[in-house]
């Protein structure tokens, strides 16, 4: 069976999960599918769907003074199409929810000046950034995603990752003659 194109002329591509039900819950699924006359895969998706409703990321106010939000009030600035500012968005929006492979990726990223606008410390002359939505460049993030995710899985060396100019160049020391 083909599959048809939407709108923009793309092919719609759906995930396919493999999921155990006990008899009893497959029973009662079917049974609401033909309540709403639907398939039982449209159902589950359904069901899932209006869950996310009722799944509370943080509740009752937060540090951030945020106020119980689900992940369906979320979807718009946690969801992306690019697996890269997917991920950024859920780890600075929500950086205890990521798993401890996703924390290393994270702590590396949040450690990488060449992805993040700041400004040099009129002090020390070293680059400084806030770790925020708003100060990721994401265009570097998309650029650089291979790597910082290789050297989190431990498939590449640390020193693969971009650099940036740590100091303003007239703060530098000059190598001794």
């Amino acid at each position: 069976m083909a599959r048809q194109k939407n709108a923009a002329g793309f092919r719609n591509r759906t995930v396919v999960v493999g999921v155990r039900l006990e008899p009893k819950l497959r029973y009662l699924a079917d049974i609401a599918a033909r309540k709403h006359r639907c398939s039982l895969n449209s159902f589950i998706e359904w069901a899932i769907e209006d869950s996310l409703k009722r799944v509370y990321l943080y509740e009752s106010g937060d540090v951030n003074g945020r106020h119980n939000r689900t992940v369906a009030d979320e979807v718009g600035h946690l969801w992306d199409v690019d697996d890269a500012d997917r991920f950024a968005k859920l780890a600075v929006r929500y950086p205890d929810m990521l798993t401890h492979e996703e924390q290393v990726l994270w702590k590396l990223i949040r450690e990488n000046g060449y992805v993040w606008r700041g400004m040099y410390h009129q002090v020390t002359g070293e680059w400084t950034w806030k770790t925020d939505e708003d100060s990721l460049i994401f265009d570097r993030l998309r650029e650089t995603w291979s790597k910082f995710t290789a050297v989190a899985k431990g498939a590449a060396n640390k020193a693969t990752l971009p650099t940036w100019q740590r100091k303003k160049p007239w703060q530098r020391k000059k190598p001794a003659p």
